[in-house]
C-alpha cells in the first residue's frame, strides 16, 4: 500500500466549510482508495493531520493526476492558510481491528 500524511492549517471559521469538501472527495471514491482519516488537532482546532492510503503507489499518482482530484483539491486549498505539507511513502506496517471503526 501506498499514501500519504499531510499536515494542513485552516483559515479561520472554514471548518463547516472544509468537511463538506472532504466528504464530496470521499464520496467519490477514487479507485484504489483503502482509507482516509483527518485528525483535528486538541492543541490548535485549525491543525489538521489527513492520512491517506491506497492499494499502490500507480493507484495513488492516478488519483492525485485527475482532473477531478485536483478540482476538489483547489476547493480544498482556498480553504488553507498555507501549502500543505505533504509526507508520501510505502506503507510498511499497520493494524487492523476487525470491527473497529471509526466514528
Amino acid at each position: 500500500m501506498y499514501g500519504t500524511v499531510a499536515r494542513l492549517r485552516l483559515k479561520p471559521g472554514v471548518a463547516s466549510e472544509f468537511s463538506a469538501v472532504l466528504d464530496r472527495i470521499n464520496q467519490r471514491h477514487s479507485p484504489g482508495a483503502v482509507e482516509s482519516y483527518v485528525y483535528q488537532m486538541d492543541r490548535d482546532p485549525n491543525e489538521l493531520m489527513l492520512g491517506v492510503l491506497f492499494e499502490s503507489k500507480e493507484a495513488y499518482f492516478a488519483n492525485a493526476n485527475s482532473p477531478d482530484q485536483n478540482a476538489e483539491y483547489q476547493r480544498m486549498r482556498a480553504m488553507l492558510a498555507a501549502e500543505p505539507e505533504w509526507n508520501d511513502g510505502e506503507i510498511i506496517a499497520g493494524i487492523a481491528r476487525a470491527g473497529v471503526a471509526p466514528a
